[in-house]
């Protein structure tokens, strides 16, 4: 997890399953929950391999704790296969999408 001011940044990458998304979860639960946190908070995807309803079901409750905190996830840089899984379930609504 990187971060200054302007910009908290939480890397992930490999295969996002159920044996990894609470991993996930835990790192974006810190991010968001940390006393002076930004109010963006960016998920890079760029070394996403897969990621099955787990990891999605984890960016949704992430995404839910981030609004009750006054804050967003931005998810950066979604492979392919991830995009199409947000757009199959609707959960493309709930997830602004950036590739820088």
């Amino acid at each position: 997890m990187n971060g200054d001011d302007q910009r908290r940044v939480v890397h992930v990458g490999g295969e996002m399953d159920i044996d990894r998304a609470p991993m996930m979860y835990d790192a974006l639960q810190a991010a968001i929950t940390e006393p002076g946190s930004p109010d963006e908070i960016f998920v890079d995807l760029s070394d996403l391999s897969f990621c099955d309803s787990s990891g999605l079901n984890a960016l949704i409750h992430a995404q839910q704790t981030a609004a009750e905190h006054g804050r967003r996830i931005i998810l950066r840089n979604p492979p392919p296969q991830l995009q199409r899984l947000l757009q199959l379930t609707g959960a493309d609504a709930l997830f602004p999408l950036t590739d820088s």
